[in-house]
């Protein structure tokens, strides 16, 4: 068996997870950060959609997660062309500023809050994989 069998699917899945979370939050904070500047719109990464594209391969939903392309080509797919603009805002400042900063707020700490059960899930399938190599004690 070689060293690809070790990890599971799920394993290679979070780190995918992980990493779109992390360029998530990127975009983010892009848009936090220009909060103040004329004309700025907010862009964002459609997360689910990136996720989806890397769970389907391109193709149709698999229907065993075995099916799942994890050799790498998946990654490219949520590369810089994954930036979308969002809509306007409600109310644009009067310098054209889209950002809303509640809105933008609320989106870091949801990002937040699931890329940190996404390490934690990972941590917890790492140790399941510590224990096994230590012999179940």
């Amino acid at each position: 068996m070689g060293l690809d069998g070790i990890f599971s699917t799920t394993i290679e899945l979070l780190g995918k997870n992980i990493d779109l979370r992390a360029k998530n939050h990127n975009f983010i904070s892009a848009n936090l950060a220009n909060a103040d500047t004329p004309g700025y719109q907010p862009v964002t990464m459609s997360f689910e959609e990136e996720l989806r594209k890397t769970l389907r391969g391109g193709g149709a939903v698999p229907a065993s997660p075995r099916h799942i392309p994890l050799d790498g080509s998946a990654s490219s797919r949520y590369s810089q062309k994954s930036r979308v603009n969002e809509p306007a805002a409600s109310l644009p400042g009067k310098d054209g500023n889209g950002v809303e900063l509640d809105r933008e707020m609320g989106r870091m700490v949801e990002n937040q809050i699931m890329y940190t059960a996404s390490i934690q899930i990972l941590a917890q399938k790492f140790q399941g994989v510590k224990s096994a190599i230590k012999g179940g004690s």
